[in-house]
């Protein structure tokens, strides 16, 4: 399946049907009088977040969605039947904007998580609703409501707990398929990751996080160089950011500043994120070798550097068990903030 994280729709809620005149004609009525009902309300348009789905695709090939017409009114004080809605069905982590993609509407997080994107029009009143001691046979009734319609913007945002970051080929891929039974594409060359790729660290019962791998950034990432950075919007919502630095190049501290240079310029809060450094590819350095870069970056970063081969497997589980613990800590400081909230006025 294709990896779509943008898409364009346009929105159209049901028009409201219209009332009716009509009047009763029964033979055994003396009377009679105006019996025409309402019409029926037009359908809303939804988004709903669903679990099984990770990719925009299906918005891809249809862009237009519009609810149904409420039913008109008929007589015998009948109301119309209302429009069926229209429910767009999107992936866990998925923002609705505007058009001009200046606002996010909604933010969809959780499953079963819906947002109104057009409320249908209201339906007309038939003329049994404007009968009175003066005007006994009213032949006024009013049409329904129109819809609103709108474009809007869908942008996925996916859901993970780790996101890894690096040049490419600085084995980003290799790690995420040595940690989870994800099957990203493993090549020697750059930017054999076109577009995000997921995958489940299982390290035993109640000890499972999401690590997301995105393309590899290059210098001028942020002005459209190689594939740009508009991938790092998938780690945003990541509590802690692995930064993969491939140990047989010449200037791995030169690599580190490269990759922080483009996350600066991005924003998104990126920067502030808990990061661990590691040195990868180790088993091509040999110890001492590896050893010695890791010192010379830790110096000159002034942060602790670590040793892993996502190939020969040493050092992973150690990494995954650090990267545990952030992901805790990160949802032990979401918890507190909170139960700090206000929660409003609560009844006694």
């Amino acid at each position: 399946m294709k990896f779509l994280d943008q898409a364009k729709v346009f929105v159209k809620s049901g028009n409201g049907g219209g009332g009716c005149v009509s009047f009763r004609r029964e033979a055994y009525v003396e009377f009679g009088g105006p019996d025409g009902g309402d019409g029926g309300k037009g359908g809303d348009v939804w988004a709903e977040a669903v679990e099984g789905l990770n990719t925009l695709i299906d918005y891809r090939y249809q862009q237009h969605f519009k609810a149904e017409t409420g039913v008109h009114g008929m007589g015998r004080d009948r109301t119309g039947a209302g429009g069926d809605d229209v429910v767009l069905e999107v992936p866990i982590g998925t923002q609705i904007l505007d058009e001009d993609r200046d606002e996010v509407l909604a933010d969809l997080t959780a499953v079963g998580q819906r947002v109104m994107l057009a409320k249908g029009g209201d339906g007309g009143k038939g003329n049994a609703r404007f009968k009175s001691s003066t005007n006994q046979a009213p032949r006024k009734s009013t049409p329904g409501f129109p819809g609103e319609e709108r474009w809007l913007w869908l942008r996925l945002k996916l859901i993970a707990d780790v996101g890894l970051v690096g040049l490419p080929n600085a084995g980003k891929s290799t790690f995420l398929s040595a940690v989870s039974r994800a099957n990203p594409k493993i090549a020697a060359y750059p930017f054999t990751t076109l577009y995000p790729n997921l995958g489940v660290v299982d390290l035993g019962p109640g000890s499972r996080f999401i690590v997301a791998d995105i393309p590899g950034l290059i210098e001028g990432a942020h002005e459209g160089a190689g594939i740009g950075d508009r991938f790092l919007g998938h780690i945003e919502r990541c509590a802690s950011l692995i930064h993969l630095i491939d140990g047989t190049q010449d200037d791995p501290v030169a690599a580190y500043h490269v990759v922080r240079k483009e996350l600066e310029a991005y924003g998104g809060g990126l920067m502030n994120k808990r990061e661990i450094i590691v040195l990868n590819k180790t088993d091509a350095l040999g110890d001492e070798l590896a050893q010695a870069q890791a010192d010379e970056l830790s110096q000159a970063l002034d942060r602790e550097v670590r040793l892993m081969s996502g190939v020969s497997g040493a050092g992973v589980k150690r990494l995954c068990s650090e990267a545990w613990s952030m992901v805790q800590a990160q949802r032990a400081d979401e918890k507190a903030e909170a139960a700090d909230e206000d929660p409003g006025w609560i009844p006694e």
